[in-house]
């Protein structure tokens, strides 16, 4: 839980002024962003597998069993694309999810997120925004999580290990996906530098055709709120 000074630090960042108004508040298992990498290095066909990866993931029945099967039921759940340090977008507003039509519903709002968009790659900024949108967003949840998935390290904004362990410090859990085709070495990277809070991990992307089981695998965990993967 983050404190009453976290929280001002954090206070309006990723979230217009009326947001929280406008916001219902509810109860939920977890506060979920899935903040997707829609930067330069992204193709867009690696975007495209992202997006196709959530949208069947978030349609599986076994992700709609394990909301249910939460103590109240339901997640809070936004959808994020990020580029630089100046350039996030909450693709899909803050939807509460519970059932298989809200869960069909988000997958179908997600179908027009943004194609890929010149730009550096700050994990930072998504950090920072996608943190914003956790403490701002009106509802009472019991974990908040972030879920990062890219093909590239921090290149630009502050250095991602000082938004990471704000994050962390304001409650926040940051789960990562690293896509691996690009640079073999971002397991390692996120490992080190992105992920944080308790109980966080990594799960990894091999290839274009893992994306899709690595995406329902970590949402699995995330949504039940199991323990986590050992290895990647």
């Amino acid at each position: 839980m983050a404190t009453g000074s976290a929280r001002r630090r954090w206070a309006g960042l990723g979230m217009p002024a009326d947001a929280v108004e406008r916001t219902p508040r509810a109860e939920v298992d977890v506060a979920l962003v899935l903040a997707v990498d829609s930067s330069g290095s992204i193709s867009e066909q690696r975007l495209a597998m992202q997006i196709q990866g959530y949208l069947d993931a978030i349609r599986h029945p076994s992700f709609i069993e394990a909301v249910r099967g939460g103590r109240r039921g339901r997640i809070g759940l936004t959808f994020v694309t990020w580029t630089d340090a100046r350039r996030q977008d909450q693709t899909v507003p803050w939807r509460v999810i519970g059932d298989q039509a809200s869960a069909y519903g988000f997958a179908k709002a997600v179908q027009d997120a943004l194609r890929p968009l010149p730009g550096w790659t700050s994990i930072s900024g998504a950090i920072d925004f996608c943190t914003g949108l956790l403490l701002n967003n009106g509802y009472i949840a019991t974990r908040r999580v972030i879920d990062i998935s890219g093909d590239g390290a921090n290149n630009d904004g502050r250095p991602v290990t000082e938004a990471r362990d704000a994050a962390v410090a304001a409650g926040v859990t940051i789960n990562g996906l690293p896509i691996i085709e690009v640079e073999p070495n971002l397991e390692e990277y996120y490992r080190d530098n992105v992920i944080g809070g308790p109980d966080s991990f990594v799960v990894v992307a091999r290839d274009s055709g893992a994306f899709g089981a690595a995406v329902l695998r970590k949402l699995l965990v995330e949504v039940a709120g199991i323990e986590p993967p050992t290895a990647a």
